[in-house]
């Protein structure tokens, strides 16, 4: 397994990936997620013989604040620090910034206290209609 640079080649690949990781309804098509990986400022696949099998993404900027809206893992390939290893090159264990995200999925909640996060309660969000 290789975590490295996300490559305009991988787009396909890596919507293939979120559709069929529950994200279709946020990812209508290639071109949306396309628009959004050139509005991020980090972006990665996991790669494990020839097949992009994770991906994650954030924006940030690069000194103090940073939102990780992105970590995905293939269903057959999870629970083999994918995840962990996706998160981990987003994030640089760069101590000066503080990662914010929603972990909206069975499980992500303890997945990401895995990885340092901590519940807030000073969060606020203003919900897309």
């Amino acid at each position: 397994m290789a975590v490295r640079a996300f490559a305009p080649s991988d787009l396909e690949e890596v919507h293939r990936l979120l559709a069929s990781s529950g994200w279709s309804h946020r990812i209508p098509d290639a071109q949306y997620l396309a628009r959004l990986i050139a509005a991020s400022q980090r972006v990665v696949v996991a790669e494990t013989d020839g097949r992009v099998v994770g991906f994650a993404r954030a924006i940030t900027d690069g000194i103090s604040n940073g939102y990780l809206p992105m970590v995905v893992v293939a269903p057959d390939v999870r629970r083999q620090g994918l995840g962990r290893a996706l998160a981990e090159q987003i994030m640089q264990v760069d101590d000066a910034i503080t990662w914010v995200l929603r972990a909206g999925r069975e499980g992500a909640d303890a997945f990401f206290a895995s990885l340092g996060f901590v519940g807030s309660a000073v969060a606020m969000e203003r919900r897309r209609r």
